[in-house]
């Protein structure tokens, strides 16, 4: 039986969930701004600064490859991670994910260019992409589960709603992304290229600290701590997932339009819609206001979510996100600044939030508690890479060989959103099981029994 939203709880619980829920948002925020500033930076001056012997096209398709470091890192940082969350704790892996992604970020903002060092350079910049990589892998996983498995004893009923704070991290890592660097790019160009640059990397020291004073107050996970007085599985947890590898495929695959969208409508965007004839700042407030858009659509479809199915939800995403493609690329091409803050808004801030919402839930739930830190984020982290971590790099791929036109990044919009479409057809809806699981469910009831 799911727990009525409206039980009353103990409010030392109640207190609990609050204060983990906002520890997985502002966390999740800081590991977000970490990577998304990456993203942005690289668009904007780091094919220059550390590929400067490269032509403008291959030094952009240079940079987006150490973009896409990061996100090869991800699924290892998962594994990693979430081995040691299964084992040792949540909240332990949260503290560790933190610290070093904020102390990578700050590493490249203090980090030598081609000209001072040469090719160490880019040698030092792509191992901290990968530092960054492992961080992010591990933290999502630990942020989600931590708010999940609290919601299950006060809110199991609106599990998709609670989790939606710690999926907030991403637009809010966004905004704080783009609002620091719209301020630093405003500077004479040869300034920020000079300087400029570093300062939204070194600001993150600051906001590592916000991140753990936050997460040092927290509990740990009410399951976990539940589950660790059970006898222990023989097995690794990564084996004990790979064992059944259906759920963890299909998670793979139900988040890859999520984030095939989120990284071209972000991170990419901003090289494409620049070099088209934007400038910085009207690039950078059409992705400001995307996100704003998304901090108020994706609660909403994650709070939808918990009364009508993950499923549904997450199939309008994808089939809004598919629709969308060519015309949100049509309005980027118009050069009008109003219409691409319109292209931004519904591609990003309506179609991929409402794909994104859900899926801290909906993976949180096709798992159980021994195996839950792995197998979640091991599918979350292996949808990343596939959809996100090569897309920008395959678009500028295309774009340089095709001689420009807009089809390839509309065709790869298309191409993830479908993918995430069939899948959830055949996903069985899980919004209204729970979480706690004897001790031998490791993954859903059955190898089947995540299909319809």
């Amino acid at each position: 039986m799911q727990p009525s939203p409206s039980t009353a709880q103990p409010p030392s619980d109640a207190r609990q969930l609050r204060r983990v829920a906002l520890s997985g948002l502002l966390g999740t925020a800081v590991e977000f701004y970490d990577f998304l500033v990456y993203g942005t930076v690289a668009a904007l001056v780091f094919g220059d600064l550390f590929f400067p012997r490269a032509d403008t096209a291959v030094g952009t398709i240079a940079a987006f490859g150490t973009f896409a470091a990061g996100y090869v890192a991800r699924p290892l940082g998962g594994i990693v991670f979430g081995h040691f969350g299964d084992r040792i704790g949540r909240k332990s892996m949260m503290l560790l994910t933190m610290v070093l992604m904020g102390c990578g970020s700050f590493l490249i903002g203090v980090l030598p260019t081609y000209d001072a060092i040469g090719v160490w350079a880019p040698v030092l910049l792509v191992t901290l992409r990968v530092v960054q990589g492992l961080a992010i892998g591990g933290e999502w996983g630990g942020a989600t589960l931590m708010v999940v498995e609290h919601a299950e004893r006060t809110q199991g009923a609106r599990r998709g709603l609670w989790s939606s704070f710690t999926q907030l991290g991403a637009p809010l890592g966004s905004v704080l992304s783009a609002g620091v660097v719209t301020l630093v790019s405003a500077l004479p160009d040869g300034e920020f290229r000079a300087w400029g640059w570093r300062v939204p990397f070194l600001l993150s020291i600051v906001l590592l600290g916000v991140g753990l004073f936050v997460r040092l107050k927290v509990a740990e996970s009410p399951l976990f701590a539940q589950a660790r007085h059970e006898p222990e599985p023989g097995r690794p947890p990564v084996v004990e997932v790979l064992r059944r590898p259906k759920p963890v495929l299909l998670a793979a695959c139900v988040g890859i339009g999520a984030f095939t969208a989120q990284s071209l409508l972000t991170g990419f965007m901003i090289s494409y819609a620049v070099q088209h004839g934007y400038t910085r700042p009207q690039v950078l407030t059409a992705v400001t206001v995307a996100s704003c858009v998304a901090l108020v659509v994706l609660p909403a479809a994650s709070a939808l979510s918990d009364r009508v199915g993950r499923r549904p939800v997450v199939l309008a995403g994808a089939v809004a996100s598919a629709a969308l493609a060519f015309p949100v690329l049509a309005l980027v091409d118009s050069g009008s600044p109003g219409l691409l803050i319109l292209a931004l808004a519904l591609g990003h801030g309506v179609a991929q939030s409402t794909m994104y919402g859900p899926l801290g839930a909906l993976l949180s739930e096709m798992f159980g508690t021994r195996v839950r830190y792995t197998g979640a984020s091991l599918g979350y982290q292996a949808a990343t890479l596939l959809g996100a971590g090569f897309s920008p790099l395959i678009a500028s791929s295309l774009l340089a060989s095709s001689g420009g036109g807009s089809a390839p990044v509309s065709l790869l919009l298309c191409g993830g959103a479908a993918i995430t479409a069939l899948t959830v057809w055949r996903l069985r809806e899980t919004h209204a099981d729970t979480l706690d699981a004897p001790p031998s469910r490791t993954t859903t009831p059955t190898p089947e029994g995540t299909l319809r």
